[in-house]
């Protein structure tokens, strides 16, 4: 969840009352938030830095609030403020509305084919006659930093450039270009760089260079000119010094562009709406004029508002109350959702604002009728159905094993369900094209690049870690392998295992052949080649020739067990013998 620090007294004044700390988290709780911390930023500032450094910052309340990741519109103390308002029914939610200019003459931006190659999209706008104080226009850029953070994930969907349009001149122009064919003065410096010394200058910058990879290896770096050539920005890096806002501008031209189409119209529609309240005419927008290089041409902000219906019978139902679509349709309204209710059959419009693109289905405004309702408020019943919870045989019969083995002195270890080529192939001496092994498309680390089809190389490593504790090492698990199975709809299926590894000065075979007969007394499985278990000598390249057995039972091949070979053991960094058994506990189910 995103966190969002306001300053206190600011907020208080925005919802034109004050609160007690207690009474804020309660009116935080019933509209689906968290007061997370209360603080200030001295009191931050000391706590990383030391006393010493926090001399001289301000001791301002600073409340931390944890907001639902897919509120946007509660990212910034426009929006926060706004909804607790709607909520308490203090005022009514505002109309949004994109204008043209009087004159009727669209800022343009121009989309070359270039930008195909690296990000193919943008939006824009205009904030015509804003003002700025020093409170607004730093929540204006920590907006910018939120959006980023959240929806537009680091930047990587969509990064917004936000311009003194006063300092340029349209049309504008959106294209990419090799990076060293660009050359500008960047945000809060004094000399021109190149794009390619501007990719070198930022990477030790703490804030910028977490971008970097996004376009540093592409061919053409994206880039925003003016109708003189003047860069306004080098998306998603950094905007140029030129276009940098103060608290004198005016007229803010927002640019967004990204790979993501959808994201930056929802990016762009936040922005706005969140500070279209500071415009001469409030909760206006001028639109923008985006072409295409295909030749179409679009409008922006969309700012659609649609509408939802629903009946109040399957709110009541989802939530387990017992209201009227009239309570319902208030309920919603309190929500930023204008609803009202139409005919006799209790149907219940809802109209969706711009500022709530998180409603995509209708039990997202079952959710928020619940918030608003209040979840303790909500009574708790018996359910209508009766029925009798039983463990999972499989799980059970697990739990019952896990018990006994600890019991016969070994650890239980829990290893990871990921593990690279090498662990399951080489280091057991296998090769891994005869391995029926789930491979990861997209590996994030060598260390996982496969699902696990054994659990023995986990517990060799955990023994490798803990080299250093008396011997003997005797230690066990019990989870899911993943295989390949053509015969199941996702081609894979889990298959439950048992593993256990004896580490000591001798091999202690007979100790893990102790536990497999365990094992069997515990299942009810008795010597035997018929309905039984029994041994037989078998060859793996896993284990020393002469020295590995296939355990058979109920008519059929349930595991191995035996002493492993040295070089597997040399390979996952081990010195002393270790025998290990390796069963599949499904058939005994």
């Amino acid at each position: 969840m995103p966190t969002v620090s306001v300053k206190r007294d600011l907020l208080f004044k925005a919802l034109g009352r004050e609160y007690t700390d207690e009474e804020f988290d309660e009116l935080c709780f019933e509209f689906g938030l968290e007061l997370d911390e209360i603080t200030s930023e001295k009191d931050i500032i000391a706590k990383e830095q030391g006393t010493v450094k926090a001399e001289g910052a301000s001791d301002d309340i600073l409340y931390k609030i944890d907001v639902p990741a897919n509120r946007y519109d509660l990212l910034c103390l426009e929006g926060l403020s706004l909804g607790l308002q709607v909520f308490k029914e203090r005022c009514e939610p505002p109309r949004f509305k994109r204008v043209v200019p009087a004159n009727g003459d669209l800022q343009r931006l121009l989309i070359t084919e270039e930008t195909a190659q690296v990000r193919p999209h943008a939006v824009a706008a205009v904030l015509r006659n804003i003002s700025f104080n020093q409170e607004h226009y730093e929540s204006f850029i920590e907006l910018q930093e939120k959006l980023h953070q959240n929806v537009c994930r680091k930047r990587t969907l969509v990064a917004i450039g936000t311009h003194d349009l006063d300092t340029i001149s349209g049309p504008f122009t959106y294209t990419a270009k090799p990076p060293e064919d660009i050359k500008f003065t960047p945000l809060n410096q004094s000399k021109e760089y190149t794009a390619s010394e501007l990719m070198h200058l930022y990477k030790n910058d703490s804030h910028l260079r977490h971008y970097l990879h996004i376009i540093e290896d592409k061919p053409v770096y994206p880039v925003i000119y003016d109708s003189n050539g003047v860069v306004l920005s080098m998306p998603p890096i950094i905007n140029g010094n030129h276009t940098k806002i103060s608290l004198n501008t005016k007229n803010v031209f927002i640019e967004c562009t990204g790979t993501d189409l959808t994201k930056a119209k929802i990016v762009l529609d936040m922005m706005v709406t969140m500070f279209s309240e500071y415009c001469e005419e409030p909760f206006t927008v001028e639109a923008a004029e985006v072409l295409y290089p295909d030749g179409k041409t679009y409008i922006y902000p969309e700012l659609p508002y649609r509408k939802e219906t629903l009946t109040g019978d399957l709110i009541n139902k989802k939530i387990g109350v017992s209201e009227t679509p009239e309570s319902i349709a208030k309920l919603l309204t309190r929500m930023y959702l204008k609803s009202d209710v139409s005919g006799t059959e209790g149907i219940i419009e809802v109209e969706i604002p711009p500022t709530r693109p998180d409603i995509i289905h209708a039990c997202d405004i079952v959710e928020d009728a619940a918030i608003a309702f209040g979840f303790n408020n909500i009574k708790r019943t018996i359910p209508t159905t009766y029925t009798v919870a039983n463990q999972f045989p499989l799980n059970k019969l697990t739990e019952l094993l896990r018990q006994d083995m600890a019991a016969a002195g070994f650890t239980e270890a829990l290893t990871f369900a990921l593990c690279s080529k090498e662990d399951i192939a080489d280091k057991l001496c296998k090769d891994i094209g005869n391995i029926r092994a789930v491979h990861i498309s997209n590996p994030k680390t060598a260390e996982f690049q496969v699902a696990r089809t054994t659990l023995l190389p986990g517990l060799l490593k955990t023994v490798a870690a803990n080299r250093k504790m008396p011997l003997p090492l005797k230690l066990f698990e019990i989870s899911d392998v993943v295989l390949k199975d053509s015969k199941t709809d996702v081609g894979a299926k889990n298959n439950r295992r048992l593993c256990a590894v004896y580490y000591n000065k001798s091999p202690g075979f007979e100790v893990i052949h102790g536990l497999l007969d365990r094992i069997m007394q515990l299942l009810d499985i008795k010597p035997g080649r018929e309905q039984g278990y029994y041994i037989q000598a078998a060859e793996d390249a896993t284990f020393f020739p002469g020295r590995c057995a296939e355990i058979l039972a109920l008519g059929q091949s349930v595991g191995k067990l035996g002493v492993l070979h040295p070089d597997v053991i040399s390979k996952f960094e081990l010195t002393m013998p270790c025998s290990a058994l390796d069963i599949d506990i499904e058939p005994f189910l």
